[in-house]
């Protein structure tokens, strides 16, 4: 029996950390678990890494 992983966030999506809701992230990718996240702000920096548990989606208007 298979179990199927699905993220709940995508590549591309606005995501913000749980402890510092004002800094706006960009998922770069999802593997094994983890989150790997671009600070949008600083894009050129080294990539973030999260749990799904510490990060929470962006309010859509």
């Amino acid at each position: 029996m298979s179990m199927i992983v699905q993220n709940k966030y995508k590549e591309g999506d606005i995501v913000f950390e749980r402890t510092h809701p004002s800094q706006k992230l960009v998922v770069r990718s999802y593997a094994g678990g983890i989150y790997y996240c671009k600070d949008e702000a600083f894009r050129n920096r080294n990539q973030l890494v999260y749990f799904e548990r510490d990060l929470m989606a962006a309010v859509q208007p």
